[in-house]
């Protein structure tokens, strides 16, 4: 008898946006830029903000909320949290067990995972093993950044770019539906291009880091798009191919929400229709960690996919790092 393999299948989404929208307009009046130069470049109209006092935790905490409340999900029922961020509250204790406190989930054990833009694919695979492995039967996976915390509201080559947002994701136990293949990648190599040098072990906090602007992000925006490009289109399409996926075979392809023209690229080598593409870059930006977990809450808020639908998610961001994965959709569609 043929044993069944097991797959780890997203059950439930929630999100959290923050109530703050700044638009282009709103950019212009801080650096020297329009909505016409911004959108025309990036896709981007308008991004979210924290409040005074609001953090990475407060937004993390809130998406869980709204899918345990959109699912009816006990919170003692939940045995791991994987929080994806660039951005946590604090250098320790890490995000997921002020989550875990904040949610009361009393059996969940988890950690943080930073992987930039690509930490939410990389903590869905993370998660998935320990759904495969027999360890966990509920696994929360969230990506959240607080990216107005370190940005520098006077270099328009970043500030325009990014927003604040959190979205979570609840993978259980499937023979039938969820992740069926993945591709990660890092390379070292492009670190230089997009980073923030201060606060780390290397250069701590101090007087001089600073002064020097050193906790911002800092990017080579022509090196990072050109890299982008071709990583997240040429991934896609291997992960695709891979599993004999032709262009009409792809329901729905979910990228990062970094720039309509990367996206754009990428849904060209898959050979796919804008009907058949995730885009929320337009309202929210660039969430980093995010992204997906945003636009996989929205998708399932719409009810755009049906059972057994094929997915491609994909993503590249600082590291570098980049992915893609493939799955088959696995949610009951919302009442």
């Amino acid at each position: 008898m043929k044993q069944t393999q097991l797959k780890a299948n997203i059950t439930a989404t929630g999100k959290y946006l923050p109530k703050e929208v700044l638009t282009n307009h709103d950019m212009a009046k801080l650096v020297e830029t329009s909505d016409e130069w911004i959108q025309t470049r990036t896709g981007i109209r308008e991004r979210r903000k924290v409040q005074k006092g609001e953090a990475t935790v407060d937004m993390s905490t809130n998406a869980v909320r709204d899918l345990m409340e959109r699912y009816d999900l006990d919170a003692k029922e939940i045995d791991a949290i994987i929080v994806a961020t660039v951005t946590p509250d604090m250098i320790l204790p890490c995000s997921a067990a002020l989550v875990q406190k904040n949610i009361n989930a009393v059996n969940a054990w988890g950690y943080d995972l930073s992987a930039a833009c690509s930490g939410f694919l990389f903590g869905l695979e993370s998660g998935a093993a320990l759904i495969v492995s027999g360890r966990c039967e509920k696994v929360i996976v969230i990506g959240a950044d607080t990216m107005s915390s370190i940005l520098n509201y006077e270099d328009r080559n970043t500030c325009i770019l990014f927003g604040d947002g959190a979205g979570a994701v609840l993978l259980e136990p499937s023979e039938e539906f969820g992740i069926i293949d993945s591709e990660l990648r890092i390379d070292g190599t492009g670190g230089e291009f997009l980073r923030v040098d201060g606060g780390g072990s290397l250069h701590p906090a101090s007087h001089e880091t600073v002064s020097n602007k050193l906790h911002y992000v800092r990017q080579d925006g022509k090196t990072v798009y050109k890299f982008a490009v071709r990583g997240m289109a040429d991934i896609s399409y291997e992960v695709a191919e891979r599993n004999n996926l032709k262009g009409d075979d792809i329901s729905l392809f979910i990228p990062h929400q970094a720039n309509k023209r990367i996206i754009d690229a990428a849904a060209k080598r898959l050979g796919l229709k804008e009907s058949q593409v995730m885009i929320n870059i337009d309202t929210y930006a660039n969430t980093t960690s995010a992204t997906i977990p945003i636009c996989i809450a929205e998708v399932s808020e719409k009810n755009m996919l049906n059972i057994g639908d094929n997915v491609i998610i994909s993503t590249f961001g600082a590291g570098f790092s980049w992915g893609a994965m493939y799955l088959k959709w696995g949610m009951q569609a919302n009442a």
